[in-house]
Formats: C-alpha cells, sequence, structure tokens
C-alpha cells in the first residue's frame, strides 16, 4: 500500500510538472517571423543572423529580438536575445490599444546592425557595432518634427540629431521651408555616456535618452 501511494504520487507530479512545461511553452510562444537579415556583425568573413518573432499566443503581441553568429563549423549561435527592445504591439499600460507604431526594421550595414524605429513625429535609427564580445550603441540619428496638427505645413519645424556617442558629440540642426530665418538653429554640445549601452540591456523606453 505504501508503495502505491508512492507510485500514485511521482505520476501526479509528472503530470502537473508536464502541465506547467506546457504552460511556459505557452506563455513564450514566439512564433512568426516578422524580420529576418543575413550579414557578417562581427568581421569574420561569415554570415550571421538576425530576427524579429511576435509572440501570436499573448494578447500583448511582444516581439523578440535574437542574433546569431556563425561558428567555424558553420553552425549558428545564439548571441542575443532581447524582448524589451522592442515594445510590444499592445503594451499592457495601453489596455489593449495598439501602440501606434510599426514594428522596427533592422538591416547590416559595413559590419553594424541598425534598427530603425517611429517615435512620436519622427523617427530614430540606432547603430550597434560588436566589439569587446558585445553589441554596444555607437551612434543614433533622430528626425522629429513640431507639428501638432497631425499634417506639416510651410512652418514646420524639423529637428535632425545626430549623437555619436563614441566621441560623445551630439549636433541638433532645426529646419523649416519657412522664408523665416531660424535663429540659434544648430546646436552642439558633449554628452559622455560610460559604459556605451549593451543591445542586451537596451529599451524601448530609452528613446527618450536621446
Amino acid at each position: 500500500m505504501k508503495y502505491k501511494f508512492i507510485t500514485i504520487s511521482f505520476t501526479f507530479l509528472l503530470c502537473q510538472i508536464n502541465v506547467l512545461a506546457q504552460d511556459i511553452k505557452v506563455k513564450s510562444s514566439f512564433d512568426y517571423v516578422v524580420r529576418s537579415e543575413e550579414g557578417d556583425l562581427n568581421n569574420d568573413g561569415r554570415k550571421d543572423k538576425i530576427t524579429v518573432e511576435m509572440d501570436t499566443v499573448d494578447s500583448t503581441r511582444p516581439l523578440r529580438l535574437q542574433i546569431f553568429l556563425s561558428k567555424p563549423n558553420g553552425k549558428l549561435a545564439l548571441a542575443v536575445s532581447s524582448t524589451q527592445i522592442i515594445e510590444a504591439q499592445y503594451p499592457p499600460e495601453k489596455k489593449g490599444k495598439y501602440n501606434g507604431y510599426q514594428i522596427p526594421d533592422f538591416r547590416i550595414e559595413n559590419g553594424n546592425l541598425l534598427m530603425w524605429s517611429e517615435i512620436k513625429s519622427g523617427n530614430i535609427t540606432y547603430e550597434f557595432r560588436y566589439q569587446k564580445g558585445n553589441f554596444e550603441l555607437i551612434s543614433v540619428e533622430k528626425l522629429t518634427n513640431n507639428s501638432t496638427q497631425g499634417y506639416i505645413d510651410e512652418n514646420t519645424v524639423f529637428t535632425e540629431t545626430k549623437f555619436n556617442l563614441v566621441t560623445g558629440l551630439k549636433i541638433e540642426k532645426d529646419d523649416t521651408n519657412s522664408e523665416k530665418i531660424l535663429k540659434n538653429n544648430i546646436r552642439k554640445k558633449t554628452v559622455l555616456i560610460r559604459p556605451l549601452p549593451k543591445i542586451q540591456d537596451f529599451k524601448y523606453s530609452d528613446k527618450d535618452r536621446f
């Protein structure tokens, strides 16, 4: 009778573990590939790969960025996996409403990883370089406008920001189609951010830092 009880208890425990495992699988089901790019990211002459996947089971539609680096044997090894760099399509804080922005684009240029995202009244591009075993943010380019009417006219002022995080030089330039000349339309300053932000620690809300 004692052994029978142990067997029943063990079987029940296995069932519970199986249910828990299935539940975890469902909750982390990034089952739809939204973006996929290939290129050399670590200057070793081999193709690496980046993917952006969506969890279509979760009602918030979270997104996951993954970076795979090619090994000498030709196989890909996971180097970065982040669910915080891209905002969910229907964030919990918006109570089921769409966040209003399209899913960011990723591309590989000159061995660096570029991420283009929509932001309020404009867009922002982050450039990450693989160095010291990490993908570090080395530059940010941002373009915004001051329109509050939902459309652009001759009085709309565009602001272009170029921020080199390596040197710390940040340049902001205003431009407009108006005949009125803007005063002090170019601003320069030095902003040092150390250490350089790593992509695995980067959050979509970090756009407000730049």
